[in-house]
């Protein structure tokens, strides 16, 4: 059974830098350019973690359009993109160290995600769950499909799952407020800064945007809570971390797969911390 994804497949142009940033000099860097997008980046990750899956979203009739597609049927995913001639594929310059990273964003064709594109994807065969990146509910243009996305997809007996994204723009579009605003998902991930935008970052304070809710806090590890109570599992010890980009969408990944398994949230949040380790210790977002 498959896994739809559903969000914004982006150019990285990533920065890896040492120290402070020398604003208004040079600063030395490593510079890599390669695909990335957190809904694309899960969808790779939960093919290389083996899980069937398949990824909808919008780019450019372009050449960065052209690579990041090959890039994510070269990885076993199930693409439905749109193409849109005369607008860009959308374009993130992350600027990364070991402990932190800051992004800059212009989302490009992602912004136009359209209804038709949504059902365009939910079409395809043997769907189980959807996993939405809400980044897509950020932006108006493109909001009512995510909001669609996860209202058809759990009226044609699909689990769902929304990833909290990004605390900032959580926090602009006021936090709990704007959460209620969206179709219950059976599973809400967040980081804990994402958790604190939306009320707490204990889980189970969260139980009211979802039905079950997942915690992320790095190293430290991550906690589950639904009705039946909370469970937590420690993080993973690592000798050094490269790059923390993409590490939320590898933990997703694993505990997706785990969970769609049958395992339980112990074993689920195990296997996300395995994923989002070895998303950690590499330079770049995806495996």
């Amino acid at each position: 059974m498959t896994v739809l994804v559903i969000g914004d497949v982006v150019t990285d142009i990533l920065t890896v830098h040492e120290g402070p940033l020398a604003i208004g000099s040079d600063t030395i860097a490593a510079v890599r350019i390669a695909g990335g997008g957190s809904a694309a980046n899960t969808a790779v990750w939960l093919a290389a973690a083996g899980c069937p899956v398949a990824f909808a979203g919008v780019a450019g009739l372009d050449e960065p359009g052209d690579a990041r597609i090959a890039e994510l049927d070269e990885a076993g995913v199930t693409t439905s993109v749109r193409r849109v001639p005369g607008v860009a594929t959308g374009t993130v310059v992350v600027l990364t160290s070991d402990a932190e990273r800051t992004m800059f964003t212009d989302r490009g064709a992602n912004r136009l995600l359209e209804r038709a594109d949504v059902e365009r994807a939910l079409a395809l065969p043997g769907l189980r769950h959807l996993h939405l990146s809400a980044y897509v509910l950020f932006d108006a243009d493109c909001a009512p499909a995510g909001r669609f996305a996860l209202a058809e997809a759990r009226r044609r007996g699909l689990t769902t799952s929304l990833d909290a994204a990004s605390a900032a723009p959580l926090r602009e579009r006021g936090g709990a407020g704007f959460l209620a605003a969206v179709p219950r998902p059976s599973l809400l991930f967040a980081n804990r800064d994402e958790a604190a935008v939306l009320g707490s970052d204990d889980p189970a304070q969260l139980l009211a945007h979802a039905d079950g809710v997942v915690v992320k806090s790095g190293a430290a590890g991550a906690a589950w809570a639904d009705a039946d109570g909370t469970v937590r599992a420690p993080g993973k010890r690592l000798d050094g971390i490269v790059d923390p980009t993409g590490a939320g969408d590898a933990f997703a990944a694993g505990f997706l797969t785990a969970w769609l398994a049958g395992q339980g949230p112990r074993a689920s949040l195990e296997a996300g911390n395995e994923l989002g380790a070895r998303a950690v210790t590499r330079l770049g977002a995806r495996p």
